[in-house]
């Protein structure tokens, strides 16, 4: 072992020796003190009172006296919200408590007066009101019997201990002020980007024919309407022969009869001849659009059917195949002279501005998950993040997955986010911004209940509190802490390991 090493060792030794020494002494002080006022932790009834004395009432309570009048003091816990009862006695026989009127004021660390009024029950007076841990305050009782007043005050002193500005700095001791914060917790799951189905086209030819240009290979970067292969199809070729027929007999069609019903109209025709043409001109006039919709049934365009009407295309067999929209080439089945079918896939074509980010979602974690709720996405491999919403919640669990799906779309301008890459998905499970909040490492259990020690000048006192939500390093605090006041956000463990020692705490 270095000399170095040897001397930090014997530094954290000294403080723990001084910080015993100081603890010690204020254990002590602060004991005494306990004893001099009266205070101990006896329990009767479901009860317990603070006091090692022999002013101990028949309840297990603090006998208060003045003459011959007395009230018992009971903290009352048993099986019911902590409150305080008052059992009168004059002469040592208890009294009607109709007849007599008390009121306590508790004042606590910090200068919070709490005020009790009583009412009258079977044979003792007792609060509505609920007593708050710790049962640690300035105790001061007034009562009314006959036109005569009683007053008392004592101090009643649990979870507390005393340590000087200069030996809490040594123990690393280190105080934040409680108020308002943001505490938001997630879920985390595993997901994997993927691409965004709605944006993905299988390319099929629509026609069967020779593959005469394979124009895009496989990353090219395509632009909506571009050419990506042309085929010769002998289907198409009929198809666009059979429309330009169609045009033609359509024109005589409307010829004859447009000359028919001007002859008929001057009675130099049979009105059966003009029937016969009109009927004609109707059946040319539908086989002309059956052989249009045949040709956009395979894809042709309106300007590409016009463009053939108008004779621009000579080339009849020539089937264009053209991008549906801008993407990525990620998948190609084609090549020059080859022969292709109808409904062979030959591209597959993505739109890559933006991805799906598939989630994993275990049955557990289900009742989190909802459409509309914020996710952050990260993915490790390449350091990109980004947030957006659940957009989709899968319906089923997998028999032997036991999971169910979800997702979430993100924007993908860039091109940062690559299919088939994993992701982590943390899914915000709420997001609130609290009255009182305070970091997770403050918060110590005593007595199976979470506490905090709060600091008042040198004065520090176990507070028990009720927590809310947490999202792993600020929780948010209910009740037992109020906003302005110190609390120990660090170190706050030697404080309750001091406290056991000091056996100030009382159980309940």
């Amino acid at each position: 072992m270095s000399r170095k090493e040897i001397v930090g060792i014997s530094a954290v030794i000294a403080v723990g020796v001084l910080a015993a020494v100081w603890l010690g002494l204020t254990e002590k002080k602060a004991v005494s003190g306990y004893h001099d006022a009266h205070h101990g932790h006896s329990h009767g009834s479901g009860a317990h009172s603070h006091d090692h004395s022999d002013d101990r009432g028949p309840h297990g309570g603090k006998v208060l006296r003045e003459g011959e009048f007395e009230l018992e003091f009971v903290i009352y816990e048993k099986g019911a919200t902590p409150h305080i009862r008052m059992y009168p006695s004059y002469n040592h026989k208890p009294l009607d408590p109709a007849e007599v009127a008390v009121s306590v004021e508790l004042e606590r660390l910090g200068g919070r007066v709490d005020t009790f009024r009583f009412k009258p029950g079977n044979g003792f007076l007792y609060s509505e009101q609920e007593l708050e841990e710790p049962h640690s305050f300035i105790v001061k009782v007034a009562a009314e019997w006959k036109g005569e007043k009683f007053d008392w005050e004592y101090s009643q002193y649990e979870d507390r201990l005393t340590v000087p500005a200069d030996l809490a700095a040594k123990m690393g001791l280190a105080t934040e002020t409680a108020g308002p914060g943001r505490v938001v917790s997630v879920l985390s799951l595993p997901g994997e980007i993927a691409f965004n189905a709605d944006m993905v086209s299988h390319v099929v030819p629509r026609v069967p024919g020779v593959v005469l240009e394979a124009r895009k290979n496989l990353g090219d970067i395509v632009q909506k309407g571009e050419t990506i292969a042309v085929i010769d199809s002998r289907e198409l070729g009929e198809a666009r022969s059979k429309y330009l027929i169609a045009i033609e007999r359509e024109k005589l069609a409307r010829y004859n009869f447009e000359r028919s019903q001007r002859l008929w109209e001057a009675d130099t025709v049979a009105e059966k001849e003009f029937l016969t043409a009109q009927k004609s001109f109707l059946e040319e006039k539908i086989e002309l659009t059956s052989a249009e919709r045949k040709l956009k049934s395979l894809g042709l365009s309106e300007a590409e059917i016009t463009g053939l009407a108008k004779g621009n295309d000579n080339d009849l067999t020539h089937y264009v195949i053209r991008a549906p929209f801008d993407g990525v080439v990620i998948k190609k089945h084609l090549s020059h002279g080859e022969w292709v079918k109808e409904d062979a896939e030959i591209y597959v074509i993505a739109d890559l501005s933006s991805v799906w980010v598939d989630i994993i979602v275990y049955a557990k974690d289900i009742g989190g998950v909802r459409v509309g709720q914020d996710a952050k996405v990260t993915v490790d491999s390449n350091g990109v993040e980004g947030v957006g919403k659940v957009s989709y919640v899968g319906p089923l669990v997998g028999e032997d997955s036991r999971t169910a799906k979800a997702r979430v779309v993100l924007p993908n301008p860039d091109g940062r986010w690559l299919p088939g890459l994993f992701a982590k998905v943390e899914l915000v499970m709420h997001n609130s911004s609290p009255a009182v909040v305070v970091r997770n490492e403050a918060i110590q259990t005593c007595r199976n209940k979470p506490v905090i020690f709060v600091r008042y000048d040198d004065r520090y006192e176990a507070r028990p509190v009720l927590l809310g939500r947490s999202d792993g390093k600020h929780t948010e605090i209910l009740k037992g802490l109020s906003a302005g006041e110190h609390y120990v956000m660090k170190n706050s463990y030697v404080l309750k390991a001091e406290l056991g020692k000091a056996g100030m705490s009382h159980e309940h």
